[in-house]
């Protein structure tokens, strides 16, 4: 079932966010992070060992994907952009579902994953990545601080975004079954905070909550907001961090054919041993220079 878009939060203004994307189009957009996000899609894809007959790509900024994964694909369609969060696809009408960077500005997530749920046929997969985790909190502690020195208080300036956990019980709660997320950390370094505000404009990634302040910025609290983000998340030449958190998420729509889990009791290994064979994890995401 879709939840009722009456009972979930408006967050952003998705009329305000076409546009912004439509500008940064018009003004040649910077697409570094999405490329990173469509390469490893279609990496993710291949790995995964079956065909898949008809698909959709939701709402993926421009057609790169679309194009990257076609020659493996019976049939692949674009769905664009639409403000109101309505996929208008049919019932068990497609076997892979996939997007690059468009569900982070989505008010109900929940609904949207439902809709990709009800469209999937059995064994159909839901493959994705969205903007998550600690994804610019640079920024927005440095416009917090900044803020609360020079006006007394913050603003909305920066989206919330969604965690790992969240993601994945959004999932389960959606109805997919082997539901999986990890994370991607990107660490981009830049000459200043300016020069990171350009490229989200250019990312159409701008501020559209709803919430925002409607009036200019104030030229004192965004001279502060740069030097505050310097002080605090600058390495020894002097060049700014900022953190991009790629979150994946995949699940398939039930089917007969898939595992199931075992039965209480029915387990060979115990829990102890298996986290005693383990190898420790290791350190994943990179380092970019703007």
């Amino acid at each position: 079932m879709v939840s009722n878009p009456s009972t979930a939060p408006i967050l952003f203004d998705r009329a305000l966010l076409g546009v912004r994307l439509e500008r940064a189009r018009r003004d040649g957009a910077v697409t570094f992070l999405l490329d990173r996000a469509v390469e490893d899609l279609a990496d993710r894809l291949q790995a995964v060992s079956r065909s898949f007959a008809d698909a959709a790509d939701l709402w993926t900024p421009d057609s790169g994907l679309t194009e990257l994964v076609r020659g493996r694909i019976g049939s692949i369609r674009r769905i664009a952009f639409d403000p109101s969060e309505a996929l208008g696809l049919s019932p068990e009408s497609l076997d892979l579902v996939v997007s690059a960077l468009a569900l982070q500005f989505v008010n109900d997530l929940p609904g949207v994953l439902a809709q990709i749920r009800r469209a999937l046929k059995g064994d159909g997969l839901l493959l994705a990545a969205m903007l998550g985790g600690d994804t610019l909190t640079e920024l927005r502690q440095s416009f917090a601080a900044a803020e609360a020195e020079c006006e007394g208080g913050a603003s909305p300036r920066v989206a919330p975004f969604a965690d790992l956990r969240d993601i994945g019980a959004l999932l389960q709660r959606a109805g997919f079954a082997l539901p999986v997320t990890d994370v991607d950390r990107v660490v981009v370094r830049y000459a200043s905070a300016f020069a990171l505000m350009q490229d989200l404009r250019r990312m159409g990634a701008t501020n559209i909550l709803r919430e925002r302040r409607r009036t200019p910025t104030r030229r004192a609290t965004l001279l502060r907001m740069a030097q505050i983000y310097t002080e605090r998340f600058a390495d020894a030449d002097g060049r700014i961090r900022a953190t991009f958190d790629i979150v994946w998420l995949s699940g398939w729509a039930p089917h007969d054919s898939q595992p199931k889990p075992l039965k209480p009791g029915s387990a060979r290994a115990s829990l102890e041993a298996a986290v005693k064979a383990s190898s420790s994890p290791g350190g994943g995401g990179s380092t970019r220079m703007k």
